[in-house]
């Protein structure tokens, strides 16, 4: 039976040592909400006299927790918002961290730390990622370019918040508010539908969805389309042109009855 103390060996070995986990690598909450991560720890002592526990977010410290005094040391920029409720029984315990309206700044992997005198071989930290999500914002639709027969043109949407990044859908109406299919001349990538070569078939009812795994936003466009329009400029410098000439000519028919009505009175 040479083998039992080797079996037994190993299983002391196992469990001869800190333990610190937490249950999830990666949580999602909504921002705004109050959340807990969770982080239980087993010691290879069968009570713990002493214990260190500490709480940070991307390597910079949150708080400190010293067992037995039961006193919180919380870092300036997190007063207000965390606290650490820590449980212990034994060789065995829990230090789950309270966070409050959490925000984007939130969204970071944090670290759960658990040091004992005596027993500081083995996991003595575990890790977790906090996703913070965030609904998207009502997105902004615009049309660049001219709603003219036959010119290019796109119609863009865009949310500034949300988080994971939103995705966007397209869809169009006739007049009378009936779903139409796609203009044939189009692609769609990431929130700008382009229009080629765009008719008084292309006019319609534009409504853009952005949407993540929390909800979704709309906005929506009226795009007329219209014959190409004058180019008023040059219209502009030719009437004057030749309404110019005009005053010019009667000058001067003025002028030459004016020279010879003296003449017709000298003689």
């Amino acid at each position: 039976m040479w083998w039992i103390p080797l079996v037994f060996l190993t299983v002391w070995s196992s469990t001869a040592a800190i333990n610190v986990e937490i249950p999830k690598a990666a949580y999602e909450f909504a921002r705004g909400d109050n959340i807990t991560l969770p982080c239980t720890f087993q010691s290879v002592l069968s009570q713990i006299p002493l214990a260190i526990i500490s709480w940070s977010a991307a390597d910079n410290l949150i708080l400190t927790h010293y067992h037995p005094q039961g006193i919180t040391d919380i870092k300036r920029k997190y007063e207000g918002r965390v606290t650490v409720d820590v449980k212990i029984n034994g060789a065995s315990g829990k230090a789950d961290l309270k966070l409050s309206s959490i925000t984007l700044d939130d969204n970071k992997e944090f670290d759960c730390e658990v040091q004992i005198p005596s027993d500081d071989e083995g996991k003595s930290i575990d890790a977790t990622r906090l996703t913070v999500l965030v609904a998207p914002s009502p997105p902004i639709c615009k049309i660049e370019g001219k709603a003219e027969y036959g010119q290019n043109i796109n119609i863009t949407c865009y949310s500034e918040e949300g988080s994971p990044p939103p995705t966007y859908k397209w869809e169009s109406r006739d007049v009378s508010n009936t779903l139409q299919a796609p203009w044939p001349r189009t692609t769609d990538n990431g929130g700008t539908l382009s229009l080629y070569n765009i008719s008084k078939e292309t006019s319609g009812f534009y409504v853009c969805t952005s949407s993540n795994k929390i909800r979704s936003a709309t906005c929506n466009i009226t795009l007329t389309v219209m014959p190409p329009s004058m180019n008023v400029g040059p219209v502009a410098r030719i009437i004057t042109g030749v309404v110019l000439a005009l005053i010019l000519f009667i000058v001067i028919i003025e002028y030459c009855c004016c020279q010879k009505k003296d003449k017709d009175n000298e003689e």
